[in-house]
């Protein structure tokens, strides 16, 4: 199998301009590289996106779940008014 030198691998970079343009190629060797990294990185294990990071207080830095959120809402709508502020009306029932 013949080995490539510096004639073909210029043929194919004119070939890679003509079709991808002079503004998307830098966008697309970007992308080459960030795949090839992360490929890299996955196949050592050196993955820094796998641990959970933790911040000061020893608990894990996530964003808030869906749940946790809506626990936060509710909290936010049950707890209690000023001190001086009326209790709003019950709901009848009749």
């Amino acid at each position: 199998m013949p080995n490539i030198g510096p004639l073909e691998l210029a043929i194919v970079l004119i070939i890679a301009l003509v079709i991808f343009g002079p503004k998307r190629l830098p966008e697309l060797g970007r992308s080459v590289g960030h795949g090839l990294r992360e490929f890299k990185s996955s196949i050592t294990g050196d993955d820094k996106d796998d641990e959970p990071r933790t911040i000061e207080n020893g608990f894990e830095e996530d964003d808030p779940t869906p749940v946790a959120e809506a626990r936060a809402d509710t909290e936010a709508q049950t707890a209690p008014a000023s001190p001086g502020a009326e209790a709003p009306p019950a709901a009848r029932t009749d």
